[in-house]
């Protein structure tokens, strides 16, 4: 069956959507009570509805309900980006990271540090933007760049990897550059938003994110019935109708929107678009990586990665370091499985 939005119902997905979306619940419910300052899980539904301690609701609220909201939705922006591109690109280890969001928001965010001189709020008059800002300009600069420079007559998907991964080089070179110019303070700030944390953030952070993914993922879930038809091929696409080009660039644009805002708030965590859109594509058993599911997917991968740094180890691990460590082998199994 097929909604109204041209998502796919089955009762399959929605079992994995559903287990996945409650697994979530319960790992997030017990990051926010976990801390220095622990707070009985009991407790958290007083807190919620306004009852309890005011240094029980300032903990939650001020401190990790940010921290929360901030992990679920990067999490969640991320993969679904990384299932619009494999979907765009037919390619199950594209992700957003060749279309350059990733690299321009890094050598973006890392300028801003090393000239800066501070991480969040860099405010000397109001020509002045944080590392947010610029780190959510820089990646849509750089893709407008790599698909400027891949259109020939239109845009084609392998060439379009071709040039992504080309100015990701460069962009990395870039970004390598400024941290040997950083000073030592500077360049250990970058370092720590570049490994991708939700450690520090706050409100000043999620509250973007919360707004940018309300706008971009209702965006994305209007796009699946036009991405199965070009699963068909360019041509078959274009006999049934669809304008291959317009719908390109708008499910990069919303894939690129998404990747960008979630990179502003958190930095590069990395491997989340890859791993989680074809871990659900597995799950649910459909033939192209699911939305829906890859989104809560998405979150809870980010939201266990950031539980697991934080209990497992006698120090904070970032939550990119985690992603990482589970991403990798991942990838490497799928580059042997496609020979």
């Amino acid at each position: 069956m097929t909604t109204t939005l041209g998502v796919r119902w089955n009762t399959r997905a929605a079992t994995v959507c559903l287990v996945v979306l409650v697994a979530l619940l319960l790992v997030t419910a017990v990051g926010v009570t976990i801390g220095e300052y622990p707070i009985p899980l009991a407790q958290l539904p007083e807190l919620l509805t306004g009852g309890g301690h005011r240094i029980d609701r300032h903990i939650l609220f001020d401190l990790r309900v940010p921290r929360a909201v901030t992990g679920c939705l990067a999490g969640a922006c991320l993969a679904m980006a990384g299932a619009l591109t494999q979907t765009i690109s037919r390619n199950p280890l594209a992700t957003p990271d060749i279309l350059g969001v990733t690299g321009g928001a890094s050598a973006a965010a890392v300028a801003v540090i090393v000239f800066g001189g501070g991480v969040y709020s860099l405010a000397k008059g109001i020509t002045t933007i944080g590392v947010p800002a610029a780190a959510l300009v820089g990646g849509l600069v750089a893709a407008a760049a790599v698909y400027g420079f891949s259109w020939r007559h239109g845009v084609d998907g392998f060439r379009l990897v071709l040039v992504g991964i080309g100015c990701g080089a460069v962009l990395t070179a870039l970004t390598s550059w400024l941290l040997i110019l950083a000073s030592i303070n500077s360049a250990a700030q970058a370092t720590v938003w570049l490994v991708g944390s939700i450690s520090a953030v706050s409100w000043d952070q999620a509250i973007p994110l919360l707004i940018l993914a309300a706008l971009l993922i209702p965006a994305a879930l209007t796009l699946p019935r036009t991405l199965a038809v070009t699963q068909l091929g360019d041509d078959a696409a274009a006999g049934l109708g669809v304008r291959i080009q317009a719908s390109r660039l708008g499910t990069i644009g919303v894939a690129v929107g998404l990747t960008a805002s979630a990179v502003a708030a958190a930095g590069p965590i990395g491997f989340v678009a890859l791993v989680t859109a074809q871990i659900m594509l597995r799950l649910t058993g459909g033939s192209r990586p699911p939305l829906v599911a890859s989104a809560l997917g998405g979150a809870l991968l980010v939201q266990a990665s950031d539980l697991l740094g934080r209990t497992a180890f006698s120090w904070e691990v970032p939550v990119g370091l985690i992603t990482a460590a589970i991403g990798a082998p991942y990838l490497i199994w799928l580059l042997l499985r496609r020979r």
